[in-house]
């Protein structure tokens, strides 16, 4: 079994915040590319997540959630 990182929550919040896109790259200071890592579930760096937090004032746990999923080997 390996991690896996999802941002679901992360979207669920700009939903809740009326939030597009284009309005957390620019309060965050994020890149368009950044942005669609989020999107598929792709790492980023912990940097990139504590700027998201900063801009959102919220926690880590508020934007992502750590997972469980079946080696490829399974």
């Amino acid at each position: 079994m390996q991690k896996e990182i999802c941002y679901k929550k992360l979207f669920k919040l700009m939903i809740d915040r009326n939030m597009k896109g284009h309005d957390l790259r620019e309060k965050a200071g994020i890149s368009q590319s950044t942005y669609f890592k989020l999107q598929h579930d792709q790492p980023v760096s912990t940097q990139m997540l504590v700027r998201i937090c900063c801009a959102l004032d919220c926690e880590l746990w508020d934007i992502c959630l750590l997972y469980t999923s079946p080696s490829p080997r399974d």
